[in-house]
């Protein structure tokens, strides 16, 4: 059911109307412009863009969202496409578009096993310095459509020194207008309701128009041919749809986090619900559209959703607006857009990444102290490995980061707090103090199966150290639940304390974790042992003074 604060109404519709003629003179510019980043036809982005916009419409809930091809996943389309087509151009769209698909199909799975959590699998100085080296990345292969020279290498580099090196063969119409479409781009971003990319692109046809900026050496970019009907399931190799696999795999994390992101921040500026499985079904719909279609991978990029903010957006009625916009730009503009010079085109999207590269967000980790390695080693893989390959280790760094946080096996042994019924570290207080024949012990992550063994060897251990030990109290509270690792590793702790004649209480039990231990039946851990529902109630009941 849609909010009230979402439900359109007359109050809505005039401010609705102008958000969405507004965003959509910046979505049809960075659609076509995010097309060229993922080495394909322009028609490709317009697709996408019109997919996510009508799909969000219809499944999502964020009013603000505005969900078309992003620069991060175009990005990651031409790197993926390069890699596996082999400079076939007809391959290289089939591999596009079933990377599409199954980013759809995985949204649409993730939203069915409700995995709404999922962006925070990837840690964010990890996905502030993938998006920070990314920017970098799409900003220099920007520099061949301006300054008129190409390059052979593929790393960052290499590529950067190439095009220095032909610095004697730049075009300097090209470098001109490529400059001057810049200083236009910084000069409007004051005025955010502008729909500037619309109005450089204007000028950018008017200044082909009147001085043939092509004789120059300028390139334009060409025939737009937008066709409305489905291309259907790619026929590709087994082998290649189980590569597109993981590609996709790793395109969702990222879409999802850089989707969810721009949703969230605006939701809470607006005091608005959050609905990230719901937004999960809208990604995937708008995703299996788009590749059905042809168009690209989509998300609620930060630019497009806070331009559409920007604009006095009140509803998801905007969105349905500027989808109308496009579809009238499509029916009857396309052909003005093909003389589009490609300078002005690359500054559109530099100036849509250039929000990316800011300092302050990654200043603030080494201020805090923390993840500046993270951070910086994210930056590097994809400078040093390329955008693919990049992507998968930044990837798989968020993957290890969370495994390594939940794995570490760090014990608090607790002591009374002065007189009260306050139990904390003493290590971090030391006028706690413990209690004579008693070992309360707090694992301070999570049991489960990668930490589960090494904190309960450790408790064992520090037992095995201790002659005057009587009892053993357990604090659980950091475990919601328990897996099967968990209540085995229990359960083995239960049978080593029993044969020395040590008792063994659990305190601060979930109750799903007390639940399944009920369940289980472990030998020497009765149900007595499993109902103290703080740690002062267990070290009553092992002194005996419980009531």
């Amino acid at each position: 059911m849609t909010p009230p604060s979402e439900r359109p109404s007359l109050s809505t519709g005039l401010p609705d109307l102008v958000a969405g003629l507004s965003v959509a003179g910046l979505l049809v510019p960075e659609a076509i412009a995010y097309a060229s980043i993922a080495a394909l036809p322009p028609q490709h982005g317009v697709i996408a863009l019109l997919a996510g916009l009508i799909c969000y419409g219809l499944v999502g809930r964020s009013r603000f969202a505005i969900v078309s091809a992003t620069s991060s996943s175009a990005a990651v389309l031409a790197a993926t496409t390069a890699s596996l087509a082999g400079g076939d151009a007809t391959h290289r769209l089939a591999l596009a578009i079933g990377l599409v698909l199954l980013t759809g199909a995985f949204f649409l799975i993730a939203g069915v096993a409700r995995m709404g959590g999922l962006s925070a699998f990837i840690a964010k100085p990890v996905l502030r310095g993938f998006t920070f080296g990314l920017a970098l990345v799409i900003i220099i292969r920007q520099l061949p459509a301006i300054v008129g020279v190409g390059a052979s290498h593929e790393d960052f580099f290499h590529y950067a020194f190439d095009l220095l090196a032909q610095f004697d063969r730049w075009h300097p119409a090209g470098v001109a207008m490529g400059l001057c479409a810049l200083a236009v781009l910084m000069i409007l971003k004051r005025w955010r309701r502008l729909p500037a990319s619309l109005l450089l692109i204007v000028l950018g046809i008017a200044a082909q128009t009147i001085w043939q900026v092509d004789r120059h050496g300028v390139g334009l970019v060409g025939e737009i041919d937008v066709q409305f009907r489905a291309v259907g399931v790619p026929e590709l190799t087994r082998g290649e749809w189980l590569r597109l696999g993981e590609l996709a795999f790793a395109m969702v994390f990222v879409l999802y986090a850089e989707s969810y992101g721009s949703v969230r921040g605006f939701a809470l500026m607006h005091g608005d619900r959050i609905y990230p499985n719901r937004e999960l079904y809208a990604l995937g719909l708008s995703n299996l559209v788009s590749g059905l279609f042809g168009g690209l991978p989509v998300g609620a990029g930060y630019s497009g959703t806070s331009a559409n903010e920007a604009a006095g957006a009140r509803s998801r009625m905007a969105a349905w607006a500027a989808a109308l916009v496009v579809l009238m730009v499509v029916f009857t503009l396309l052909p003005l857009l093909a003389h589009t010079p490609q300078p002005v085109l690359a500054a559109v999207v530099i100036n849509a990444v250039s929000h990316t590269l800011r300092p302050g967000p990654l200043r603030i980790y080494f201020r805090w102290q923390r993840d500046r390695l993270v951070l910086v080693f994210a930056i590097a893989a994809v400078l040093l490995l390329g955008i693919l390959d990049g992507l998968l280790v930044a990837v798989g760094a968020s993957l290890l980061l969370t495994l390594r946080d939940l794995s570490r096996h760090r014990l608090s042994v607790l002591g009374r707090l002065g007189e009260g019924h306050d139990f904390v570290s003493t290590s971090t207080h030391p006028r706690a103090r413990q209690i004579p024949g008693l070992m309360i012990i707090r694992p301070e992550a999570p049991l489960f199966f990668a930490n589960a063994d090494q904190i309960l060897t450790r408790v064992r251990r520090a037992v095995a150290n201790s002659t005057a030990t009587r009892c053993v109290i357990l604090s659980l509270e950091e475990s919601p639940d328990l897996d099967g690792s968990s209540i085995e590793g229990i359960a083995e702790l239960a049978a080593f304390l029993d044969t020395r004649g040590i008792r063994l209480l659990l305190a601060r039990l979930h109750d799903p974790a007390r639940a399944v231990l009920i369940r289980a039946h472990i030998p020497h851990l009765p149900v007595s042992a499993l109902i103290h529902w703080s740690v002062d109630d267990a070290v009553s009941a092992a002194l005996g003074t419980k009531a």
